[in-house]
C-alpha cells in the first residue's frame, strides 16, 4: 500500500500521489495519462483528476498498479475502481486491470466470445476480477505470449479450468498445450496463434478479428509516435525478433494490444502495414 511520507517529490499537490516504491512499469500512465506520466524513472501525478470519470480512471489506475505504488487520500471511487476491470476496450476486448509484479505490470486482456472466453496472458489473482470474468462467461484459454508474463496463470486454471496455451520452446511443463514450430496455428475459427520467437525462444501473437495480441514484441511508443520493440529487453535473439516482426506483414489487423508498452489502433490493415514497415525500417539500422 502507497504511503503518504514516501510520496515522490513531483507529485502535483492533492490526494493522488506515487510513492517510492513505483517500478515504472507504465500502468498508470497509459491507462490514466489525464492524471499520471512517466517522471524518468517513475511515475508520478502531473494533474489531479477532477470528480466524475477522471477520478474513477485514475482509481482504476490504482487499483491496476502491481506493486501499490499509487495511492489517495480521496478513498471514493475505490470501491467503484475495484469492480470496474475488466474494462471494454471494444464491445469484445477488455483489458483486465489488475496488472501483476511478476510480470513487472505487464497488460492481459479478455476476449469475449460465443465460443468461449479468452485471457491473452495472465492477471493478478484479485477476487474481485474474478468474480466478473464469472459473471462474463468464465476464462475457457489462457494463452500465454512468453515466459515472462504468466503471473498468476495457476490461479485461473485452479478457478475456471481454463486450457494453457504456449510455445513449448519457452520450456515451460505441465500445461494443457504446448505448441511448436514457426508456422501460424489456428486454435479456433476466429483465432490465431502466431510464433514470432524472438524477445523470447516461445514469443507467440495472438490474431483475433482486427486485434494482435502482440506480448512484448511489438508495442506502440507514444513519444516516438511508431510501433517499437526493444532490442535492450531481448531474452534470445534480436535477428528472430526482427524477423518474426516483417512476419507480421502478411496478417490483417488494425489493433496492437501489447503487455508492455501503449496500445495503438490504425485507421485500416494498409495503414497499420505502413506502420509495421516504417517500424521495421528504423529498427533495422538500429
Amino acid at each position: 500500500m502507497a504511503r503518504r511520507a514516501d510520496a515522490q517529490p513531483d507529485n502535483v499537490p492533492g490526494p493522488f500521489f506515487v510513492d517510492r516504491t513505483c517500478i515504472d512499469c507504465g500502468t498508470c500512465y497509459q491507462f490514466a495519462p489525464e492524471t499520471f506520466m512517466d517522471g524518468g524513472d517513475h511515475a508520478k501525478v502531473h494533474a489531479q483528476p477532477a470528480a466524475g470519470p477522471a477520478r474513477l480512471q485514475a482509481s482504476m489506475a490504482l487499483v491496476a498498479c502491481p506493486v501499490g505504488s499509487i495511492g489517495t487520500d480521496d478513498k471514493t471511487d475505490l470501491h467503484a475502481a475495484a469492480g470496474a476491470f475488466p474494462h471494454p476496450l471494444t464491445d469484445d476486448v477488455f483489458f483486465c486491470g489488475y496488472t501483476s509484479d511478476k510480470s513487472f505490470g505487464a497488460w492481459s486482456y479478455l476476449i469475449r466470445r460465443p465460443g468461449g472466453n479468452v485471457l491473452m496472458d495472465s492477471p493478478r489473482a484479485a477476487e474481485p476480477l474474478m468474480k466478473n470474468l464469472e459473471t462474463l462467461g468464465g476464462v475457457s484459454t489462457l494463452v500465454l505470449s512468453h515466459q515472462d508474463d504468466v503471473a498468476d496463470h495457476e490461479a485461473y486454471h485452479a478457478r475456471f479450468g481454463c486450457e494453457r496455451v504456449m510455445h513449448a520452446a519457452d520450456g515451460f511443463t505441465g500445461l494443457e498445450r504446448l505448441v511448436e514450430g514457426d508456422e501460424p496455428i489456428p486454435l479456433a475459427e476466429d483465432l490465431l496463434l502466431i510464433p514470432t520467437p524472438g524477445h523470447t525462444a516461445g514469443s507467440v501473437c495472438l490474431l483475433y478479428r482486427e486485434f494482435l495480441f502482440t506480448g512484448d514484441h511489438l508495442w506502440w511508443n507514444p513519444v516516438q509516435g511508431r510501433l517499437s520493440a526493444s532490442r535492450t529487453y531481448n531474452w534470445h535473439s534480436w535477428a528472430r525478433q526482427l524477423d518474426s516482426l516483417e512476419k507480421l506483414l502478411a496478417f490483417d489487423f488494425t489493433w496492437v494490444l501489447p503487455g508492455h508498452g501503449s496500445l495503438h489502433r490504425a485507421e485500416s490493415p494498409a495503414a497499420m502495414k505502413a506502420e509495421l514497415e516504417r517500424a521495421l525500417a528504423i529498427l533495422k539500422r538500429s
